[in-house]
């Protein structure tokens, strides 16, 4: 009689190395969990900063032409803080300050990453 393995039924090694396998992934799951999430965070703090400058330069150019430039910040970033500098004469700059405090707040990495405040500055010359 000769050992010889079924083609059709796996032998213990091969059930062992499946088991293995099993386990390395369950292993290295969390890891790999864990940093996309952190791509994740970091993407969405990317996010928030272009925002930023995008409300400074809003607002900047709102200020430029006498328009209101705390509202046309807040039209692309609700909770941001404006600071415009002293109104100058016409063709002089005006510089606009913007600043937003962004929380970090996804699951598992978002106590790793503080929360940060986003800072972004625009000037441009006074039209009128």
């Amino acid at each position: 009689m000769t050992d010889r393995v079924s083609p059709l039924r796996p032998d213990r090694a091969c059930l062992r190395e499946r088991g293995q396998a099993t386990v390395e992934f369950a292993l290295v799951l969390p890891l790999i969990v864990f940093g996309m999430l952190a791509i994740l965070q970091v993407g969405l703090v990317v996010r928030d900063q272009v925002a930023v400058v995008h409300a400074a330069r809003e607002a900047a150019r709102a200020a430029s032409v006498r328009d209101d430039p705390v509202r046309a910040a807040r039209r692309v970033l609700r909770r941001a803080e404006v600071h415009v500098g002293a109104r100058p004469a016409v063709g002089q700059p005006i510089t606009v300050e913007v600043t937003y405090h962004d929380r970090t707040d996804v699951p598992m990495v978002g106590a790793l990453f503080p929360d940060l405040d986003l800072h972004a500055r625009a000037v441009m010359r006074v039209e009128r």
